[in-house]
């Protein structure tokens, strides 16, 4: 999903109205693939990864790490359960990078990132019938329970793993600081369990759940200029 020039556009033209911000739980290379490389530029905050590496007007603000956080033999404990997980489901196709380390969690892809579009396409179909990734999350939950780590699906591919607290909320404890009166915040994986859910309830934001880019376009329009 690559953001249309009149989005773009948009963004430009909100940003006269509103300080804008991007959250999200990719890392900074596919949100810049999704929105151009130049978004960091192009809006007041980008939140890659949550906002455990988060930048403001520009430039870099802060990072955190997850291996230092949980420590090495809990991460390796985790990744070894998950792969053994992963070596004994049976998928139509298979492909590379099952588990992608990132600053402030781990993503796992039963598939595999490196699927092709159509295979993406195909494993999400199944996926919502046989309910693979929803499987495993309530596997690892019960595995490491009381080891204070929070489990979201969202995407197509894949689930995330981080610790408790550091879901898309963890955003909103960098923009307090600014003393924003109001924060309005848009999703589309607003149901429990998916990766809007808790910042979208979260009493610091008004929510919207959206369904498309248009849609969202469509309410700043209703909200921010009417």
């Amino acid at each position: 999903f690559v953001v249309t020039p009149e989005m773009s556009e948009f963004l430009q033209k909100l940003k006269t109205r509103v300080r804008v911000g991007v959250v999200g739980g990719s890392d900074l290379s596919k949100i810049q693939e999704q929105l151009g490389s130049d978004v960091i530029q192009k809006v007041d905050y980008v939140f890659a990864e949550n906002g455990l590496v988060a930048y403001k007007d520009g430039t870099l603000l802060s990072v955190q790490s997850i291996q230092a956080h949980m420590g090495e033999e809990l991460l390796q404990n985790f990744i070894n359960f998950c792969l053994n997980y992963m070596s004994r489901i049976k998928l139509p196709r298979k492909r590379g990078t099952f588990i992608e380390f990132r600053n402030g969690m781990l993503n796992v892809s039963p598939i595999g990132r490196s699927c092709t579009l159509e295979e993406r396409k195909e494993f999400y179909e199944l996926d919502q019938k046989e309910k693979i990734r929803e499987k495993f999350v309530s596997v690892l939950k019960e595995e490491f329970k009381g080891k204070g780590l929070s489990f979201s699906i969202g995407g197509q591919i894949s689930f995330d793993v981080f610790p408790d607290g550091w879901d898309k909320r963890y955003c909103l404890g960098i923009v307090e600081k600014d003393d924003y009166s109001t924060i309005h915040f848009f999703g589309d994986k607003t149901k429990p369990g998916g990766n809007d859910y808790e910042i979208y309830s979260d009493p610091r934001t008004i929510g919207h759940e959206v369904s498309s880019p248009e849609e969202t376009l469509q309410l700043c329009r209703q909200l921010f200029f009417s």
